[in-house]
């Protein structure tokens, strides 16, 4: 099971420098899970990538698709059957209550995706079943995976589906073991399945506490070191993923050497790190974007003239100057300009306090309203400081009578909650984890067959123009044609005003000079395998 056993000595002894061949890395939230099925958080994603490994992957520092479990794929002529020739020889870790008897095969590959397609599989709702990558840009594309032998495998859509080796390389799209799960169901214990993690990636988990640290130790069996790879082989002799929200404080941890990577520094911390002697600021443009959602369960945010009330009233080229510390855009596109598919002719909501005014009182609402604004509590590119973000939206809002009171919570709970509808306003965003426009749009805007809303579609819009455009650029191999359906359908987006987009910038690393080998992921979640401490 998941261990709690640190001691407070212990953990202190574990984040200093002295202890040569361990990785200390700060970052800014505990894991939701310990299954990445489960999960589309970024947070958690950084953790679990170190664990598992999916069939692909996105190439380290790059945005190039690369064999990762499976070797090799082919596609059908009519774009609805892939077919993954797997990789041989791959060992599943062997950890305190878990002795593999097999290497990874095929059997993994169809237990993992039956979990997330059928209803009445014995794992389809435990902890939740939750799928939210799968539920999102799967669930109603994909018809079955069936074994052809030990080492094959197929994927067969009900209809072509142009990211979907993109997609495929989406951490939350993993492998598990199915001999693992076996063993758990036949104790009566299926739930630690998703709480004691078994992979076949360069590390495995050692010890958790929770908002405090995750320790992993190298899987000297994972298959990168048995290739060779360097790239793929645990360079050091353990990581602490020490757990830190407030980015100053992860700052003072890594100049005080007790972390010798530090994720998401405050962007104003910038020129302070550049002028260390101890630590180097990496910069990596990844593509972001962060927003503001209206809940339409909420009747006054069904009125379109409210939402473009409350998008007039927001000043947001000046928000975007303080919360991104003059690193951000001001934009009303979805998606970001580090990718195809961003339309630089779609601005932000102009600023006008008067119409936006006037808005309001044609709505029933000539004294405004009181609502909630909920901030994001942990630093990320699309959203640096939501806390002060939330502030200056909020002044803004006072200024046309909109009372709106802040609230936050701890980041497991907020994403919960948000996924759940309560946040009346919600702040969210997202990181592009594969190279293609349909995953933000997808993910945090979109509904499916039965009009359900996408797990982190948190204000539960659902537009019939919309998504047709989202389904129209996913069935067509065109990059020219999808990304004028894309535009479309941002376009479609800002008139409607279901939300507002606040923006994005860079990702922001401290580095020290000890490390060798960290490089951040443009797309995805960052590999610490490869990485060495001097």
């Amino acid at each position: 099971m998941i261990k709690f056993a640190w001691a407070a000595g212990l953990l202190a002894a574990s984040l200093t420098s002295a202890q040569a061949g361990i990785l200390s890395v700060c970052i800014e939230a505990s894991p939701e899970t310990f299954n990445p099925e489960l999960t589309s958080s970024g947070s958690t994603s950084y953790v679990l990538t170190q664990i598992y490994d999916g069939l692909v992957s996105v190439k380290s520092g790059s945005s190039e698709i690369e064999p990762s479990l499976a070797e090799s794929w082919t596609v059908s002529d009519d774009g609805r059957t892939y077919t993954f020739k797997l990789r041989p020889g791959v060992k599943w870790q062997t950890t305190s209550n878990f002795t593999p008897s097999r290497d990874f095969n095929a059997d993994d590959v169809v237990f993992t995706f039956d979990r997330m397609m059928k209803a009445d599989h014995p794992y389809a709702k435990v902890n939740g079943g939750n799928f939210i990558t799968f539920n999102t840009k799967l669930a109603d594309e994909l018809e079955e995976v069936a074994k052809v032998d030990d080492r094959t495998v197929t994927f067969r859509l009900k209809r072509p589906l142009a990211p979907f080796i993109g997609i495929m390389a989406h951490q939350s799209l993993a492998i598990t073991s199915a001999e693992y799960a076996g063993k758990l169901l036949t104790a009566g214990q299926p739930e630690r399945f998703d709480l004691d993690p078994v992979g076949t990636g360069p590390f495995m988990l050692q010890a958790y506490q929770p908002d405090v640290a995750v320790r992993l130790l190298p899987f000297a069996g994972t298959w990168g070191a048995a290739l060779g790879d360097a790239a793929r082989t645990p360079a050091v002799d353990g990581v602490v993923l020490a757990i830190s929200q407030d980015a100053s404080v992860r700052l003072q941890r890594a100049m005080a050497g007790e972390c010798q990577v530090a994720l998401y520094p405050n962007l104003v911390d910038a020129d302070a790190i550049r002028s260390s002697q101890t630590l180097d600021l990496v910069e990596t443009p990844v593509a972001s974007v962060g927003f503001i959602n209206f809940n339409f369960r909420d009747e006054r945010f069904q009125d379109k003239r409210v939402r473009e009330a409350l998008a007039s009233a927001i000043d947001l080229r000046k928000l975007v100057e303080i919360v991104y510390s003059g690193m951000g855009h001001a934009t009303g596109a979805i998606v970001p300009p580090a990718l195809w598919g961003f339309d630089p002719d779609i601005g932000p909501h102009a600023y006008d306090p008067d119409r936006a005014k006037a808005l309001l009182a044609e709505a029933g609402f000539p004294d405004g309203f009181p609502t909630e604004l909920w901030a994001v509590p942990v630093a990320r590119p699309y959203m640096p400081n939501g806390r002060r973000a939330a502030e200056l939206i909020q002044a803004d809002w006072a200024a046309i009578g909109v009372k709106a009171e802040i609230r936050s919570y701890e980041w497991a709970e907020y994403i919960q909650r948000s996924r759940a509808g309560e946040a009346k306003v919600g702040m969210f965003g997202g990181i592009y984890d594969f190279p293609d426009p349909s995953q933000i749009l997808n993910n945090y805007f979109s509904c499916d067959s039965q009009g359900k809303p996408s797990p982190s579609n948190i204000g539960a819009w659902c537009d019939a123009e919309f998504i047709d455009l989202l389904n129209r650029a996913g069935v067509i191999t065109d990059q020219a044609e999808r990304d004028k359906l894309y535009k479309q359908a941002q376009v479609r987006f800002h008139e409607e005003v279901p939300g507002v987009i606040l923006g994005g910038a860079d990702a922001l690393t401290v580095v020290a000079k000890t490390v060798r080998n960290y490089q951040p992921a443009i797309f995805g979640s960052t590999r610490l395998s490869g990485v060495s401490v001097e």
